[in-house]
């Protein structure tokens, strides 16, 4: 009797033993459960809220770091620490105190925005997009910097900043942005210049290929959780990266947890690149609203100041020229 309890106490251990690690084995195996994301009262996923993009990694693959597409922690802790001791050794004082593009690199540590082509560069100019630059450069001769308004750049005109997009690219401050939807809409404001990107959702005609805007013809879909945003019709003075006005933009938008969405744009024109480019980084949740960047089109009282300035250099610059000749 005492052997069959004994047996008994045994069955009974190994039973609770064995129990034991049919629940436990798969939960310890079993892959985290995918994330579902917020959705808005009327179903689509909601990307709503005001995000970040600022970022020390580069858009292109710095050349000294070619054929390396991802830096270890200890490579990533360096490059981090030459970029910004190069940033303080290069910008005054004064700007120090209001750029603000980003302390470190992406969390995937990428040499590069830009994840297609592999060798993260933009892909070659092609003999248009060269001649189209040449004729640019040649309509510039014996222009000075400040001769009229149309030589200072769109940025500081206020009228378009290359980072405020689209694409969207990090630069040297501003880098935020907010994003609102309603059931037609989706409705992009970016802090710099205050640019604001009004995309229909509702399956509506273009606006005609006669009609090229700063910001291009943006469309919107979904699919599946991703927000995509196909933008065409851009006017060809914005120059993208030497672009002209047949840049074709697919973006998309993916919400992978509440505190970031993945942002990633193809950019295409057969007109200006060998082949399209794809680059993308993570826009980050801030808790900080989204103030007011006061630059206002045509910067009127900036260019007044500018233009000014100008001629009082120049006639400075002829004083000595008369004083000799006497």
């Amino acid at each position: 009797m005492f052997r069959r309890c004994l047996a008994s106490i045994f069955c009974v251990l190994a039973a609770v033993i064995v129990i034991a690690s049919l629940v436990t084995v798969p939960v310890a195996g079993q892959a985290r459960k995918a994330w579902t994301p917020p959705h808005t009262e009327w179903g689509d996923p909601d990307l709503q809220g005001v995000w970040n993009f600022a970022t020390l990694t580069p858009l292109e693959r710095p050349t000294k770091l070619t054929g390396k597409e991802v830096l270890t922690d200890e490579e990533a802790a360096e490059f981090k620490r030459q970029t910004l001791e190069e940033r303080a050794s290069t910008l005054s004082t004064g700007d120090r105190e209001w750029w603000d593009p980003g302390t470190k690199v992406m969390d995937a540590k990428r040499t590069s925005l830009i994840v297609d082509p592999p060798d993260g560069r933009v892909p070659a100019l092609t003999p248009e997009a060269r001649q189209r630059a040449a004729g640019r450069l040649e309509a510039r001769r014996g222009h000075g910097p400040a001769d009229s308004v149309q030589d200072r750049s769109l940025s500081e005109r206020c009228i378009w900043f290359g980072s405020a997009g689209p694409p969207m690219l990090p630069g040297p401050y501003n880098n935020d942005v907010q994003l609102l939807q309603t059931r037609e809409y989706v409705v992009i404001l970016n802090e710099m210049i205050h640019d604001v990107r009004f995309i229909p959702m509702d399956g509506r005609p273009r606006s005609g290929q006669n009609l090229h805007q700063w910001m291009g013809d943006s469309r919107g879909h979904w699919e599946g959780n991703a927000l995509v945003v196909e933008t065409i019709n851009f006017t060809d003075e914005r120059n993208f990266r030497g672009s002209g006005e047949n840049l074709h933009l697919v973006e998309r938008f993916t919400r992978v947890d509440n505190d970031t969405i993945d942002y990633q744009f193809t950019a295409s024109d057969p007109t200006t690149w060998a082949r399209s480019w794809t680059a993308g980084f993570p826009l980050t949740k801030m808790r900080d609203p989204l103030y007011e960047y006061a630059c206002h089109e045509g910067n009127y009282r900036g260019m007044i100041g500018t233009l000014s300035g100008a001629r009082a250099e120049e006639k400075a610059a002829e004083q000595p020229r008369k004083s000799g000749s006497k």
